[in-house]
């Protein structure tokens, strides 16, 4: 039996690290690329390792296109819009755990149903409301649509309700209004479903195309999304631009994920010492 455990242990090990190769092969190859000639792009077969390293890529990305005005953009346009749908969720998941107000149900029924219809769906009547409020090409016309977002609320709801309600009565007695429960209590317990709701948040906002898409015409508030897609047009068969110009776009992701993973650990660490 201690044999035959060891031995499908041994194959799901394989199995997942075959996976885990698949999964982390277009982004070294990426990473690779980034740094080669146009001619050990084309080589056959596929040359892993550059022959000659270079970073003309880096600085073509920003010859071809503004791409540091995109960056910049992407930059301002996902950190805000994250902070904005964290802190939104935060507040309504609050309400809808741990108070009770009248339509309670409907209103989280509603929220609910937010998560059903497609973004195609509700792209038309929400131009046509920035239009008419005449954000169109504008900052808040840009973050303004995105910023509330229903997963995010049940995510953040399903962890309140998991926090002790003696732990709010507690606050209460020590004269906790609302928000100071909040802040004292709820946010505390749940730093490790916040940063996931942050990192989460963070990359659907960085890798919006649609809506940037059809509410922005101006050069000077394109994002990077948009930005990738004339670099595209502009570079035309150089790949190696366009894996440099991909590195650089994924830095703010990553740095984000670091920022959350620290949470996590940190999370994990004073749950452990709480218990």
């Amino acid at each position: 039996m201690k044999r035959v455990g060891k031995r499908n242990n041994w194959i799901a090990f394989a199995v997942l690290l075959a996976g885990t190769g698949v999964m982390i092969f277009p982004f070294v190859w990426m990473l690779l690329s980034a740094f080669k000639t146009s001619a050990d792009v084309y080589t056959y077969p596929p040359r892993w390792i550059p022959s000659s390293p270079t970073l003309q890529n880096f600085s073509k990305v920003f010859a071809l296109v503004p791409f540091g005005l995109y960056y910049f953009n992407s930059v301002v346009v996902g950190f805000v819009q994250t902070f904005l749908q964290v802190g939104i969720a935060v507040l309504a998941a609050y309400a809808f755990a741990k108070m009770r107000f009248p339509l309670k149900n409907f209103f989280y029924v509603l929220v609910l149903s937010t998560m059903l219809l497609p973004q195609v769906v509700t792209i038309v009547p929400m131009f046509l409301l920035i239009a008419k409020l005449g954000l169109v090409d504008t900052y808040p016309g840009l973050v303004l649509p995105e910023v509330f977002g229903g997963f995010t609320i049940i995510l953040l709801y399903q962890f309140f309700l998991g926090i002790p309600e003696d732990l709010m009565h507690a606050s209460r007695i020590d004269g906790c209004g609302w928000f100071r429960s909040l802040r004292h209590v709820i946010i505390p317990n749940a730093g490790t479903v916040i940063a996931t709701a942050t990192l989460f948040s963070f990359l659907g906002h960085w890798r919006s195309y649609l809506w940037p898409l059809i509410v922005v015409n101006k050069t000077s508030l394109r994002t990077l999304p948009i930005g990738l897609k004339y670099l595209m047009s502009e570079s035309a068969s150089e790949y190696q631009v366009m894996m440099a110009a991909s590195l650089l776009a994924i830095v703010p992701v990553l740095a984000v994920y670091l920022f959350t993973e620290k949470h996590f650990i940190s999370s994990i660490t004073l749950t452990g010492m709480k218990s």
